[in-house]
């Protein structure tokens, strides 16, 4: 079985495609939202993420087929002095499960994040994903937290 996973460029119109029909395979899903990318996304995303400098996304194919995306962007830790990078997205299509993908998708961010001398990387993940956070602790990522005694971070959001 053929998998390539490379990082997608923006200008490539099949990559943007592809960038399009897999995060709105993700929208789709119950993890995601069960919801369809709006149309203003759908139609502008990758234009707006060719335009920004921190913005990363990596392709994974299974056979020539697009099969996983993980959309990814620079930051800064004060703490540190150096960049990270924050996985925003990470989707592997149903039919293309438990082939190890986000494994190897996480590799190559992993890669680029050592390129760049990044001291760490960061997640979001629902505290009801099991599968998705399995694979983040094989991986090697865990819960952040500065002092046990503070508690672990939460991850917060407001709505504009």
């Amino acid at each position: 079985m053929s998998i390539k996973i490379i990082q997608a460029n923006y200008n490539n119109t099949q990559h943007g495609r592809h960038i399009i029909e897999l995060l709105d395979c993700y929208a789709n899903d119950p993890m995601g939202g069960n919801q369809a990318l709006p149309d203003f996304v759908a139609q502008n995303l990758v234009y707006e993420l060719s335009n920004r400098k921190d913005a990363i996304s990596i392709l994974a194919y299974v056979q020539g087929q697009p099969a996983g995306l993980l959309n990814c962007f620079e930051g800064f830790s004060t703490f540190n002095c150096k960049p990270i990078i924050n996985i925003h997205d990470l989707i592997v299509a149903t039919e293309f499960r438990s082939m190890g993908l986000s494994t190897k998708m996480l590799k190559m961010v992993e890669e680029i994040a050592l390129e760049r001398e990044c001291c760490k990387l960061t997640l979001e993940v629902l505290e009801k994903n099991v599968i998705a956070i399995n694979s983040y602790k094989k991986f090697g990522f865990e819960i952040y937290q500065l002092d046990p005694i503070m508690g672990k971070a939460e991850f917060w959001h407001k709505k504009l």
